[in-house]
């Protein structure tokens, strides 16, 4: 019984260190898409999860490190609604401009505005960056890049650059989506642009 007790305990403490690394990631998500990084101080984010301050550095070594984990949370669901568009595609090619069209929609959300868009590149040492792109955009990209020429959609061409190339596009259609005054017409403009990118790459 004082075995089963313990575990009880164990599995307790674990839920509760669970629960405030959730709060106060939520919290920060928030308070990072409504004020930016730089405008929310530790003591807001604090507040808004309901935990100590103490509780915050016991989970991340400080703001930027809190920053990069909501980033990473806002980046999963932006992978999530492209993947899941793409994925109405009929053929390797419809599901790359499905997939870059739902990334274009995301820009429209505040908390990818402000996270992933404008403040990240910023915030997260460039290195980091990188190695986060690589995770939730240029691997997505690259595949689907090799899958359009295999299928024959695309002429044979050097995948690597190509795939970067196409995500940096991406990227700067949604950076302009993000800063611009009417976030819906220039979404509109933007699609256009990534749709005669996409004609010029798919003549092959």
């Amino acid at each position: 019984m004082g075995v089963n007790g313990e575990r009880g305990h164990r599995r307790t403490q674990a839920e509760r260190s669970t629960a405030t690394r959730s709060a106060l990631i939520a919290a920060a998500r928030r308070l990072f898409a409504d004020q930016g990084y730089a405008a929310t101080g530790r003591e807001q984010i604090v507040d808004a999860a309901g935990v100590t301050r103490g509780a915050m550095y016991h989970h991340f070594t400080g703001k930027e490190d809190l920053f990069r984990a909501v980033y990473e949370s806002v980046e999963a669901d932006v992978v999530e609604a492209v993947l899941a568009a793409a994925g109405a595609g009929r053929d390797p090619a419809s599901q790359l401009r499905l997939g870059a069209h739902a990334f274009l929609d995301t820009a429209l959300d505040p908390a990818v505005q402000r996270i992933v868009l404008l403040d990240a590149p910023a915030v997260l040492d460039p290195a980091v960056h990188r190695e986060l792109s690589e995770v939730y955009g240029l691997g997505i990209v690259r595949a689907s890049v090799q899958e359009v020429m295999s299928a024959g959609q695309m002429a044979r061409g050097p995948i690597e650059p190509i795939a970067h190339m196409l995500l940096a596009a991406l990227h700067a259609a949604a950076q302009l989506v993000a800063g611009a005054d009417d976030h819906r017409a220039t979404r509109a403009e933007a699609g256009a642009a990534v749709d005669y990118v996409l004609d010029r790459l798919l003549e092959g």
